[in-house]
């Protein structure tokens, strides 16, 4: 697996950081024109303006933008973070796919290269991202809801630019490094995180997102999944060739006879007990004898770091135990196997994405 570069790391960092300014100062203009946070809408605004304007301000109550009953105003902080994430967001995902070879163009229902994108896009006379995420949105309509009127506001052409040109600055090892998604939500939310710390003010509900993400490294998740799951899985090899465990010369001996289609268990550890291997972690005796019945939970789920990674090794345990295809295994997994908790429900969304 590879993990993102250190340099690319801050390159990252410091798109996603300014993205989030300017998408919000986009957000921003575009409310304040259609009078969302007005008592009244502007007499110019159009009939399908107006009715846009009252659904945002009905999805800005939603979200804790509480109207003045007697004023008839609302705030629409809230409503300004939501539009600039998701209309980030939106690019930022069809970039990911877009590098990824995963881009289905809807028509023909076939992945499209990021080069065909491109051709399709000047076919159309359009900008290849805009049109990317157009199909990005159509293929992830749990992420990037239908009728969400947040995605229906047209962010001003100005800013709109400037988050192209940002994304479009990032190389493409950005965007095929396995942890980038996870690095993504804690840039976003680095600023307003860094100025709650400063604020010294107690932590409510809505602070409470920011300064609680923190991204978990790989090697870190890697070594918990490899000596829980991969344990396990040793454990059970060992008891099918209890040779093994006497007559393997070291841990690397170990790793390499219980290792799976695309898993090298690099952080498994074993010791050694009366001339006898056995995993450091223990076998976990207890868990179910196979892997279609072992669930796993994060209760602190994040951006799904520790479940795109255990859903890579379960998928492998499952094809090797059930003889079952790549794309059956992956689909066994995830309805049989993964589950996240998270507060934050802009997590949940990445999460899924990464999944």
């Amino acid at each position: 697996m590879a993990s993102l570069d250190r340099n690319l790391r801050r390159d990252l960092e410091s798109a996603v950081k300014k993205a989030r300014r300017v998408a919000e100062a986009g957000a921003r203009q575009s409310i304040e024109q259609l009078a969302v946070h007005h008592h009244e809408p502007w007499s110019a605004l159009t009939t399908d303006q107006r009715k846009l304007r009252n659904r945002l301000r009905a999805h800005g109550r939603q979200l804790g933008d509480r109207l003045d009953e007697r004023k008839g105003t609302q705030p629409i902080d809230r409503l300004v973070g939501e539009c600039a994430y998701e209309h980030w967001h939106r690019l930022l995902f069809a970039r990911f796919l877009a590098e990824n070879d995963l881009l289905v163009e809807p028509q023909s229902g076939m992945a499209i290269s990021l080069d065909e994108c491109r051709e399709l896009a000047r076919e159309r006379g359009l900008d290849w991202l805009v049109l990317a995420s157009d199909f990005a949105q159509r293929m992830l309509p749990q992420i990037f809801r239908a009728g969400d009127p947040v995605l229906e506001v047209s962010l001003p052409p100005e800013k709109r630019q400037e988050l192209e040109s940002i994304l479009e600055a990032l190389p493409r090892d950005v965007f095929t490094a396995d942890d980038s998604l996870g690095w993504v939500y804690q840039f976003w939310q680095a600023d307003q995180k860094d100025a709650v710390n400063k604020s010294a003010k107690k932590i409510g509900a809505d602070e409470l997102p920011a300064v609680t993400q923190l991204f978990t490294e790989d090697y870190m998740v890697l070594f918990l999944l490899h000596n829980t799951l991969g344990a396990w899985w040793a454990g059970k090899v060992l008891a099918a060739r209890p040779d093994l465990a006497r007559t393997a010369q070291s841990e690397q001996d170990l790793r390499a006879a219980c290792a799976l289609p695309g898993v090298d268990w690099t952080y498994l550890r074993f010791t050694r007990e009366n001339e006898t291997w056995r995993p450091d972690a223990g076998a976990f005796a207890e868990w179910p004898r196979s892997a279609k019945d072992i669930t796993l939970l994060d209760p602190c789920m994040g951006s799904g770091h520790f479940l795109a990674f255990a859903l890579r090794i379960l998928a492998a345990m499952r094809t090797v135990e059930d003889g079952l295809s790549a794309s059956e295994s992956v689909d066994a997994v995830l309805r049989d196997s993964l589950f996240g908790l998270e507060l934050d429900a802009r997590c949940t969304q990445i999460a899924a994405f990464n999944l």
